[in-house]
């Protein structure tokens, strides 16, 4: 059987939805026809996922912050790591926590991160994140 033939036959008659959507079964759906409630997704494909989020926080992080790749590692992961539980625009709502980083002044930095709701929403996470930003 052709690869190229079947993936073609299904697009046209599953089609190609990247957002989730209820199926006409009801069934939790993404992509050609991927049912999330019976079938999910591979450990594969949940870190083929996990890469393409991970690029798409840095792509944002490197457009906030000139030389982010210049930052200690710690500094970066740290950073990754928020955007991408925060996201684009509640990140961006960190502003004297952003401000304290192009400063270089981690310790700041920390201390903006420890006084939101974010740190207290999320627990040991904040916690071990803000203990890595004050060891720089």
């Amino acid at each position: 059987m052709d690869k190229e033939k079947i993936m073609q036959q299904l697009l046209k008659h599953e089609g190609l939805r990247l957002t989730p959507y209820h199926c006409p079964a009801g069934k939790l759906t993404i992509g050609v026809g991927r049912n999330l409630e019976d079938k999910g997704i591979t450990e594969k494909e949940a870190l083929v996922l996990l890469e393409n989020d991970i690029e798409e926080c840095r792509r944002d992080l490197e457009e906030i912050f000139q030389g982010f790749d210049l930052l200690p590692e710690p500094v970066q992961l740290v950073l990754v790591d928020m955007r991408f539980n925060l996201g684009p625009n509640r990140f961006r709502n960190f502003k004297r926590m952003i401000a304290a980083v192009k400063n270089h002044d981690f310790h700041r930095a920390a201390a903006e991160m420890k006084d939101s709701r974010w740190y207290f929403q999320v627990g040991q996470r904040a916690k071990t994140l803000v203990k890595m930003m004050t060891e720089v």
